[in-house]
C-alpha cells in the first residue's frame, strides 16, 4: 500500500504550528508588529474571540480530520494482514481509552491542585474516533446521512432544549454546552470552550475516514468531487452565517462552523495530495514528516513538560545570554521561542533517526 506522504506532511504541519505556539511565539509577533499592516496577518494565529473566523481555528478541525484520514488507512492495512472486526474494536477502544486518559491528564495538573477537564482535543478525538470507526463499513451516503445527523442534533440541543439560564443557543456562558459542562465538570470554561463539541466535531474525523477510503480506492474521478464537495461546504457554512440561520462560532463547533471548516480540511488535504503525491514535489517534507510521525509524543510533551518546565527553563537561559547583547526584549523573547521550537524538533528527530515512534 502506498504511504499518504500528504497526509505525513499535513500532520507534520499542524504540529509544527502547535508546537510554535506553546513557544509564545505568535504573541511576540503579535506585540511587535502593533501598529503596522502584519498584525491584521499575525492575529490569524489566534482563536476569533467568538463570532467569526481566524486560521487558527481551522487548526483543531485538521487535527480531527487528518486522524480520520489516517484510521481508514490504518484499519485497511489491518484487514489486509487478516484482523477481523472485533480485533479491530478492541484495539480502537483501548487506543481510545488512552486518547481520553491524556487528554484528561493534560488539564489534571493545576497550580491549586487536581482537576477534571473534558476540553483537550485527545479528550475529543477519542469520542469521534470511537464514533467513526463504528460507522466505517457504512456506505459513503449513509455516513453523510449521519453527519448530518449529528449537525441536526447539535442544533436541536443547542435550540431547543431551554435550561433555565442555559438557553441562549449561540451566547457565551449561557448556551446548552455550558450547561453540560456543569453537569459533567461542575465547572463553566471562562473562554467559551466546551466538552460537546465533540458531537459536531465527529463530522472531521468521519468525513476523514470517508477521503481515506477514497483515496484508497484509486477512483481519480472522485478527487473533482470532493473538490466540489468542498465548495459546497464553505458556501453552506458561510452562507449560514451570512443570512443570520446559524452564527460560526469555533468555541462551540455550531454546524455552520463545522461545515465550512471541513470545506477547507478539504481543499487543504486535495490542494496537498494533488502537489505532494500527484505531482511528486516532495523536496521539503522532511522538516515536517519529522514531526508529524511522532505527532501523540510531540502534542503532548509541549502540552505538559514544555509548558510546565522546558519552556521556562530554556528560556531563562536563552534570554539571559541575549540580554548581554542585546536590549530589545520582543526580539530576544522571539529568538527565544525559536531556541525551544528548534530544541524540540531535534528532539523528534532524535525519535525519527532511532524509529521511537509513539502511537497509541
Amino acid at each position: 500500500m502506498k504511504r499518504l506522504e500528504s497526509l505525513d506532511f499535513m500532520r507534520g504541519l499542524i504540529m509544527v504550528l502547535l508546537a510554535l505556539e506553546s513557544t509564545g511565539l505568535y504573541e511576540h509577533l503579535f506585540k511587535v508588529s502593533e501598529n503596522n499592516f502584519l498584525n491584521g496577518f499575525f492575529v490569524q494565529f489566534f482563536h476569533h474571540p467568538w463570532n467569526g473566523l481566524h486560521f487558527w481555528d481551522l487548526i483543531q478541525p485538521g487535527f480531527m480530520f487528518m486522524a480520520g484520514v489516517a484510521m481508514a488507512y490504518s484499519l485497511h492495512q489491518q484487514k489486509q494482514a487478516g484482523a477481523s472486526w472485533q480485533k479491530l474494536f478492541i484495539k480502537i477502544l483501548k487506543r481510545c481509552g488512552w486518547l481520553f486518559f491524556w487528554g484528561v491528564l493534560d488539564y489534571a495538573v493545576r497550580p491549586k491542585g487536581l482537576s477534571f477537564e473534558l476540553w483537550d482535543v485527545l479528550t475529543q478525538l477519542s469520542f469521534t474516533t470511537l464514533v467513526a470507526f463504528l460507522i466505517f463499513e457504512w456506505k459513503i451516503n449513509y455516513q453523510i446521512i449521519f453527519c448530518v445527523g449529528l449537525l441536526l442534533l447539535t442544533e436541536a440541543l443547542y435550540r431547543f432544549t431551554h435550561v433555565t439560564g442555559f438557553d441562549q443557543a449561540f451566547v457565551d456562558q449561557q448556551n446548552f454546552g455550558n450547561y453540560m459542562d456543569t453537569v459533567l465538570m461542575n465547572k463553566i470554561n471562562a473562554g467559551g470552550w466546551v466538552a460537546i463539541n465533540c458531537i459536531p466535531t465527529a463530522v472531521h474525523t468521519i468525513a476523514g475516514s470517508m477521503v481515506g477510503k477514497i483515496f484508497l480506492a484509486g477512483k481519480q474521478s472522485k478527487i473533482k468531487q470532493l473538490f466540489y464537495a468542498a465548495v459546497v461546504c464553505l458556501l453552506l457554512g458561510y452562507g449560514l452565517d451570512f443570512v443570520g440561520v446559524t452564527p460560526i462560532i469555533k468555541k462551540i463547533a455550531t454546524s455552520s462552523f463545522t461545515i465550512v471548516s471541513l470545506g477547507y480540511c478539504l481543499l487543504g488535504l486535495l490542494l496537498c495530495y494533488w502537489w505532494i503525491d500527484l505531482l511528486n514535489h516532495k523536496k521539503y517534507l522532511f522538516f515536517f514528516t519529522v514531526v508529524g510521525m511522532n505527532s501523540l509524543f510531540i502534542y503532548l510533551f509541549f502540552e505538559i513538560v514544555a509548558a510546565r518546565w522546558f519552556n521556562e527553563y530554556i528560556a531563562n537561559i536563552s534570554n539571559g545570554v541575549l540580554a548581554m547583547v542585546s536590549s530589545f526584549t520582543l526580539l530576544n523573547q522571539i529568538v527565544s521561542s525559536l531556541v525551544i521550537f528548534s530544541l524540540e524538533w531535534g528532539l523528534c528527530y532524535f525519535l525519527y533517526q532511532k524509529k521511537i515512534f509513539f502511537k497509541v
